[in-house]
């Protein structure tokens, strides 16, 4: 039974008329008549007494109608709380971003989205690339700010950052002074590194090894403030990326790195065979947007 069928009986009894409820349907009467026919049929009652002039309700049609009414108001209070859903008044998404990055017009984009849609709630989870790759194959996050590349078989996603990465070490260091620095030139040094859950330690060792030495790593660690404070401190030299170094503090300087450089590739990435929200279907449509303005 579909429900137009129901909704139809119930504008034909409004109406005590096939023709009158058929025309505010803007549907013909054939139509309509034949709907309602095959509606009684399934039923196996008859609805309408049509041996009189005009059209009278049977004792089945009274009370069938009267559970279509309740069936249509049930109907329509779903689709409402449907529109409610896919019209963004409500959801749920959950985000991994790495604490690499300059995350602070990453966010204002999500305030932005938020101030629109003020009952849609976040969860932000802050890991390194491989962590947030993991946890969006498992389902556990939505989508994932990472470091290409990823998985073409497992996840789709939208690039909006490429840069280089500039080496940083204290103002004091025989290089600091430099406009550019060979990798090979750093041979010798002691790094202080993101740990292995982070894409961007295997991309720095990678590229020393192509550079002719393997990097002395002293530390590793998962915040970018503490590798910053190390080398503000001479434990040693570390890369970040482009845009991170530009809010460093007094005690540290960055260079361009050379003969290779060092780049990576920011990208949002989310589950190809994975159920996606409206909410997140949504708000990677305006991410995709509002970072296409801002970073390209």
């Amino acid at each position: 039974m579909d429900i137009k069928h129901l909704q139809y009986f119930i504008e034909v009894s409004n109406f005590n008329s096939f023709s009158r409820a058929a025309n505010h349907l803007f549907i013909t009467q054939p139509t309509i008549s034949k709907m309602i026919k095959n509606l009684e049929i399934e039923l196996g009652v008859a609805l309408f007494d049509r041996s009189r002039k005009q059209l009278v309700l049977t004792d089945a049609g009274r009370i069938i109608l009267e559970q279509a009414r309740l069936i249509d108001k049930a109907f329509k209070n779903l689709e409402i709380e449907l529109d409610n859903l896919t019209g963004l008044k409500k959801g749920h998404i959950r985000i991994g971003l790495p604490p690499i990055f300059d995350a602070q017009y990453f966010l204002k984009i999500v305030g932005i989205f938020h101030e629109r849609y003020p009952q849609i709630t976040f969860q932000l989870v802050e890991d390194g690339s491989k962590k947030i790759e993991e946890a969006v194959g498992n389902n556990l996050l939505d989508v994932g700010v990472i470091v290409l590349p990823t998985k073409n078989d497992i996840f789709d996603h939208f690039s909006f950052m490429e840069e280089d990465l500039r080496l940083i070490l204290h103002p004091s260091h025989p290089l600091a002074e430099r406009e550019e620095v060979n990798l090979a030139e750093l041979a010798k040094e002691s790094f202080i590194l993101f740990n292995k859950d982070f894409v961007l330690n295997d991309r720095i060792v990678y590229s020393c090894n192509n550079a002719g030495f393997n990097p002395h790593v002293i530390s590793e660690s998962s915040q970018r403030f503490f590798i910053e404070e190390m080398v503000a401190n001479k434990f040693g030299v570390s890369l970040l990326p482009e845009s991170v170094c530009k809010d460093l503090n007094k005690n540290v300087k960055s260079v361009k790195v050379v003969n290779p450089s060092i780049s990576w590739n920011l990208a949002i990435i989310w589950g190809k065979n994975q159920y996606l929200s409206f909410a997140a279907k949504e708000w990677l449509q305006f991410m995709k947007a509002q970072l296409k303005l801002g970073y390209r």
